[in-house]
């Protein structure tokens, strides 16, 4: 894994974004379309908006999934991840396609629906940060499985995860959170071909460390990436 360090959010979102743009535009000198993975969360504003606002990318050539979804908050709430990146990034740009998770009335259900998505052809790039808890998508330590079967799941959100929420200003209180989630599983985060992972602030501190340099273990399942050959955090 390729760690690259900076003094301010404007500058680590300008280099990833940058970095994510030069990938996109190296890949479709070689293919035809993109798959693309992306993590919606307050830790991502900077790099979605370089990304908006790009005028060398070729959306109508990027087909568009998104990491994780909650279970349980209404239709329009704001906290909605589909929403987040549909305002950060989604409906900024004329994308090929976009597959949202919504899996309110059925989220077994759902979970194969968007597997079958995920799977119809390979992810190309994947932009995802690092939770307090060192997860990467909603896979906190309790449900990590570096070798899940599931491409998709149902997940409990571990206390830890919940409480960043509210850190982030996502929600008021703990009790507002949602306890469960759809998530990408691991396996299908690190089936990506390129995995571009943008980390801010000093809450992120202990996860970063125990991602670089703990055991490669599901109690920090960021610390997986290490064994990735093309990531850059």
């Amino acid at each position: 894994m390729h760690t690259h360090v900076f003094s301010t959010r404007e500058k680590m979102g300008q280099a990833a974004g940058s970095a994510v743009e030069e990938r996109i535009n190296a890949l479709l000198n070689e293919q035809d379309e993109l798959r693309m993975i992306f993590a919606a969360a307050p830790s991502q504003n900077e790099v979605l908006d370089y990304l908006a606002q790009s005028k060398q990318i070729d959306w109508s050539k990027i087909t568009a999934f998104h990491m994780d979804e909650y279970i349980g908050l209404p239709a329009d709430a704001p906290q909605r991840f589909a929403t987040f990146l549909k305002e950060r990034l989604f409906d900024r740009v004329t994308l090929r396609a976009v597959h949202l998770i919504v899996g309110d009335d059925n989220p077994e259900q759902e979970c194969q629906r968007y597997a079958d998505l995920l799977a119809e052809k390979p992810i190309d790039i994947v932009c995802l940060g690092i939770g307090e808890n060192g997860h990467i998508a909603f896979n906190d330590p309790p449900v990590a499985d570096f070798e899940d079967p599931q491409l998709v799941k149902v997940v409990e959100l571990d206390a830890r995860c919940r409480q960043q929420q509210v850190n982030d200003g996502c929600f008021t209180s703990l009790g507002t959170v949602p306890t469960q989630a759809i998530t990408l599983t691991i396996p299908t985060l690190m089936s990506g071909n390129y995995l571009y992972c943008v980390v801010p602030g000093p809450t992120k501190r202990e996860a970063v460390d125990n991602t670089l340099n703990g055991p490669i273990s599901t109690d920090c399942p960021a610390s997986i990436l290490r064994t990735h050959q093309n990531c850059q955090l």
